[in-house]
C-alpha cells in the first residue's frame, strides 16, 4: 500500500510542475481527499483513545493511545507528501478553500519532518509523562488526596500548616515526572532544531500560525496595562488574607492562596460566591442555561464523565472526537463556582466543535484557532460572577442581587487581572525553558513569580513543583493563547451588546434566554471553523481584527 501512495506522490509532482490553475487546484483536491482517508480514522481512534485512558487510568489504553500517535504521525512524517503540499502552495492555489487547506497541512507536516526514531522517543515519553501525571495522587499525612480535596481545602481552611500540606501535596506530582519531562523537553528541542528552529517553543508557536516577536510584544503591553491596577489589588488582598490568618501581610506565602498557582480570586470580600452555588446542581445549571440561548447541550452531557474517580484525569477537558458530531467532556464536579465556571468553559468548547459546518471538508472543521475555542469558552465561563446571570440562574431575589453586584464584579474585575499576570508568568518561563533546560528553572520560576504575581519565594530546598502545572504536560507552548482567548472575549461581548443585542456599550447584561446569543455564535464563530485565518475570522464576526481594547474597556477602567 505505501509502494501504492508514493507512486501517487511522484506522478502528482510531476503533473503540478507542468500545470496552472484550476489543473493544480483539481490535483490539490484530490491530494486532500486521499489524505483525509488517511488520517481522519486514525484521528478519531486516537481520541477515542485518550478519552479512554483518561477516564480510566488503565496503562494499556494509554499503550494504545501511544501506539496511534506513532501511526498518525508517520502520516505526516512522509517527505514527499510534504514535497507535494509545499508544491501546491507555491503554485498560487485560486480556491480559497483549498488555499486554507493546504496551508493548514503545511504547518502539520512541517512539524513532523524528524527521524522515525526520534519521533517514537518523543511520544513514547510523552505519553508516559501523561499517563504518570494522570494517575498520580498527591498524599497529605501519607494519605492520598484528589485535586478537588486539595482546591476544597485551600478555599476554606484556615490553619497555615495544613494548608502548606494541600499546597505540597499539589505539586508533589511535578517530582514524580520531572525526569522524563527534561528529557521530553530535550528531544523535542533537538527536533525542533533538525527543522531550522532554534526550539520547541518557536516551532510551535510558528507551526500554530502565530509570530513569537508579535506575542512579545502583546504580552508587554499586557505587563505595562496590569501592573499597577493589580499592585492595587492585591495588596488589599493581602491585608484581607493576613488579618484572616492573623499574620502580618509581609508573612503571606504561596499556600495562603485560593489556588495552588495563585490563578483564582481568593474567596474572601463580603460575599461567599461558593456557598451561593453550594447544593446545586451545576450539571443542571449549565444544561438549563445553553439550551435558553438556543445552544442545547444534552446530547454532550449524556456522552460526558463528569464526577470524580479513582484512576480519572483530576482536571478538566472538552473534546471533538470526530469532527461530526461526537463531542464530550471530562470533569470532576462540585457544587463551587469554580466548578460553574469550568463546565461552561468546557461545555462552551465542545459547542464550538458541535456547530461546525459539515459540509466543509474535513481539515477545516475545527476553531479558527485554538485561542478562539479558549475565547468562546471564556465568555460563557465568566458568568459564573456575572450578577444578573446568577440572579436568573439561581433564582436570587433583587434584595440577594444588590448584596452581590459589587462584590461579584469585584471578583471577576480581580480574577481577569490576575488570570493576566499569571498568564505572564507562564509565557515567560515556557520560553526560557525550552530555550535553555539546564539552568536553574527553580529559581527561575520563583522570580517569575515574584515579578509578575509579587508572590514571594517560600523557604526550603528547591524542587519541581512547577512541573505539576498541568499544561506543561498536556498542552506544551499553549498557555498563551488563553490571554489571547480573555482578549476576544471581551471582544466578543462587545460585539454582543452593541451590535446583537442593541444595549450601551457599558451594559452589563446577564445573557439569559436570548437565542439571539446562540445565533451569533454557530453563525460567525462555530460554522466557519477555521474556512479562514483567525485573524479574518475573528474581523468577519467582530468587525475588526483581534484587539486588547476591549479587555481594557472591561476590567481595567
Amino acid at each position: 500500500m505505501r509502494t501504492t501512495i508514493l507512486s501517487g506522490v511522484f506522478l502528482l509532482t510531476l503533473i503540478v510542475s507542468g500545470c496552472q490553475g484550476p489543473e493544480v487546484d483539481r490535483q490539490a483536491r484530490i491530494f486532500i481527499t486521499r489524505h483525509i482517508a488517511q488520517v481522519e480514522p486514525v484521528s478519531k481512534q486516537i481520541n477515542l483513545a485518550y478519552w479512554d485512558a483518561t477516564t480510566t487510568g488503565k496503562p494499556e489504553a494509554f499503550k494504545k493511545y501511544e501506539q496511534l500517535q506513532v501511526e498518525l504521525r508517520k502520516v505526516y512524517q512522509n517527505p514527499e507528501d510534504f514535497q507535494q503540499v509545499k508544491a501546491f502552495r507555491s503554485e498560487g492555489l485560486k480556491n480559497p478553500s483549498v488555499a486554507r487547506q493546504i496551508d493548514k497541512l503545511y504547518y502539520a507536516y512541517l512539524g513532523n519532518q524528524i527521524p522515525p526514531d526520534l519521533m517514537r522517543q518523543i511520544v513514547e515519553i510523552d505519553t508516559r509523562v501523561q499517563e504518570a501525571y494522570n494517575n498520580y495522587r498527591g498524599t497529605i499525612d501519607g494519605k492520598p488526596v484528589t485535586m478537588s480535596e486539595i482546591y476544597d481545602l485551600m478555599t476554606t481552611e484556615k490553619n497555615t500548616p495544613r494548608r502548606r500540606q494541600a499546597w505540597a501535596a499539589s505539586r508533589q506530582v511535578g517530582n514524580a515526572i520531572i525526569g522524563d519531562f527534561l528529557k521530553l523537553i530535550r528531544l523535542r528541542n533537538q527536533a525542533a532544531r533538525q527543522l531550522g528552529f532554534a526550539n520547541f517553543h518557536e516551532m510551535t508557536i510558528v507551526t500554530g500560525e502565530q509570530d513569537v516577536v508579535e506575542l512579545d510584544r502583546i504580552f508587554q503591553e499586557i505587563d505595562d496595562l496590569t501592573r499597577e491596577p493589580y499592585r492595587k489589588m492585591k495588596d488589599e488582598l493581602d491585608s484581607a488574607l493576613a488579618a484572616g490568618y492573623g499574620i502580618g501581610v509581609g508573612e503571606l506565602m504561596p499556600w495562603h492562596y485560593h489556588d495552588p498557582f495563585f490563578q483564582r480570586t481568593p474567596l474572601i470580600y463580603e460575599v461567599d460566591l461558593d456557598a451561593l452555588y453550594k447544593g446545586r446542581d451545576i450539571q443542571k445549571l449549565t444544561a438549563d442555561y445553553y439550551a435558553g440561548v438556543g445552544l442545547p447541550v444534552d446530547d454532550i452531557l449524556v456522552r460526558s464523565d463528569l464526577y470524580d474517580r479513582e484512576g480519572k484525569y483530576p482536571h478538566a477537558y472538552g473534546m471533538d472526537v470526530d469532527r461530526n458530531g461526537d463531542v464530550r467532556v471530562l470533569a470532576n464536579v462540585q457544587d463551587t463556582e469554580r466548578w460553574m465556571e469550568t463546565l461552561l468553559h468546557e461545555v462552551g468548547h465542545t459547542l464550538y466543535s458541535k456547530y461546525h459546518d459539515r459540509r466543509e471538508s474535513w481539515l477545516l472543521r475545527e476553531p479558527g484557532h485554538s485561542f478562539m475555542t479558549e475565547a468562546v469558552a471564556m465568555f460563557f465561563g465568566r458568568l459564573s460572577r456575572n450578577p444578573a446571570w446568577m440572579q436568573g440562574m439561581l433564582q436570587l431575589s433583587n434584595d440577594q442581587r444588590k448584596q452581590i453586584e459589587a462584590v461579584t464584579r469585584k471578583y471577576l474585575q480581580f480574577q481577569e487581572v490576575l488570570f493576566a499576570r499569571w498568564a505572564l508568568v507562564m509565557w515567560n518561563f515556557e520560553k526560557a525553558l525550552y530555550a535553555d533546560p539546564e539552568r536553574d528553572l527553580n529559581s527561575l520560576w520563583w522570580d517569575l513569580v515574584g515579578k509578575y504575581q509579587f508572590v514571594q519565594r517560600p523557604p526550603g530546598k528547591p524542587d519541581a513543583g512547577w512541573a505539576s502545572k498541568l499544561h506543561f504536560t498536556t498542552a506544551p507552548c499553549y498557555y498563551h493563547n488563553y490571554m489571547l482567548g480573555e482578549l476576544l472575549a471581551s471582544q466578543f461581548d462587545h460585539t454582543l451588546v452593541t451590535s446583537v443585542l442593541k444595549l450601551p456599550a457599558n451594559a452589563e447584561p446577564s445573557y439569559l434566554g436570548d437565542r439571539r446569543i446562540g445565533k451569533f455564535f454557530r453563525e460567525k464563530v462555530f460554522g466557519p471553523g477555521a474556512k479562514f485565518t483567525w485573524n479574518e475570522t475573528i474581523r468577519r464576526a467582530t468587525g475588526e481584527p483581534l484587539t486588547a481594547r476591549y479587555f481594557v474597556e472591561q476590567f481595567l477602567k
